[in-house]
């Protein structure tokens, strides 16, 4: 018997009856002969890790564009803490731990520079829309490893697809991870605007403070404790109608206070205007763009997608140094 059998073994005989099993995956778009010493659910998120799109998430916006601080979230950082909750919560309730992180660790890797503010802009002048959570599939399927992808199982792109509010994962995992990644993504926002002066801790609702606590972490350990209690033994992962409720309130609260917050986002019109010129630059001079995705033209993808798939992958670092190279005069050398 190989290590990874023996690891299948165990979790058949640990794992919850609600869990899904590695043996039980529906496979890869590719069958692949398998690893001897990890299940498919474990090399599923060795390569996401590995992978140069998670690289890139360490200079991606989460909500403050370019923070000069160095405390301030990134996407990157987010990704990590939404793993850590969802694992958490996963533990707790003996599913799919492996499962868990590989969606959690892959779910926004098709997240454009500036945040939201890049995704509205592609959207907006793509025709075929842009939406991250379909990025991010787009990314592992076609994009990585120079147009191969990663080959992922059927239950991690599942997840990566349905992470966000809409979506209905087919896993009890991929609902894990759903919830996790607004409970951090609530905790953490919080915590950045408050260090960014945006937000006081007496701003926030004081029905909210009483019930789920008066600091983000109190909240946070709040929210996880909650989901793992009301999901412990049931074919579902939920929250209490009390704490759900109070989540929208502070969603909701976030959004007033922060997320279209005019001082928080001043910059966001101008992350748009960059990323629209540089969709249209591209579109116009599409012999611009390098080997990788001119192979994909050829290879019939339109080019409206191709180019999304450049600027919508690149770094805020890197989008800005495109922009300035192409459209900023250069001082003449002495």
């Amino acid at each position: 018997m190989t290590i990874r059998e023996r690891m299948e073994q165990w979790e058949q005989e640990y794992l919850s009856p609600y869990a899904m099993l590695s043996v039980n995956s529906k496979g890869r778009q590719r069958p692949e002969e398998q690893c001897d010493i990890r299940p498919v659910f474990q090399r599923d998120r060795d390569r996401i890790i590995h992978c140069k799109s998670f690289r890139r998430l360490k200079d991606k916006t989460q909500v403050f564009l370019t923070p000069e601080g160095d405390h301030y979230r990134t996407r990157l950082t987010h990704t990590l803490e939404v793993s850590q909750n969802a694992r958490t919560i996963a533990k707790a309730l003996k599913l799919n731990e492996e499962l868990v992180e590989a969606i959690a660790l892959g779910h926004d890797l098709g997240h454009t520079p500036f945040g939201h503010a890049g995704e509205r802009a592609l959207n907006r002048v793509c025709p075929y829309g842009f939406e991250h959570s379909a990025q991010s599939v787009r990314t592992v399927d076609l994009l990585e490893k120079d147009g191969q992808g990663l080959n992922l199982t059927y239950e991690v792109r599942d997840g990566i697809l349905n992470h966000q509010t809409v979506g209905k994962p087919h896993t009890l995992e991929g609902k894990i991870v759903r919830l996790s990644d607004k409970i951090a993504y609530i905790h953490h926002d919080m915590d950045d605007a408050v260090r960014a002066g945006v937000l006081t801790e007496e701003d926030v609702p004081a029905d909210i403070r009483e019930l789920l606590g008066s600091t983000p972490n109190e909240r946070l350990n709040h929210f996880i404790h909650d989901i793992v209690m009301t999901s412990m033994d049931r074919n579902d992962i939920l929250m209490s109608e009390p704490i759900d409720a109070a989540m929208k309130k502070l969603r909701a609260f976030m959004f007033e206070r922060v997320y279209v917050n005019p001082e928080a986002k001043s910059e966001e019109k101008k992350a748009e205007v960059l990323m629209e010129t540089l969709y249209q630059h591209f579109l116009k001079n599409i012999d611009d763009l390098p080997e990788d995705f001119l192979k994909l033209l050829s290879e019939g993808e339109p080019r409206e997608k191709v180019v999304c798939d450049y600027v919508g992958a690149m770094s805020d670092r890197f989008a800005i140094a495109t922009y300035e190279k192409i459209y900023i005069p250069k001082s003449w050398p002495v």
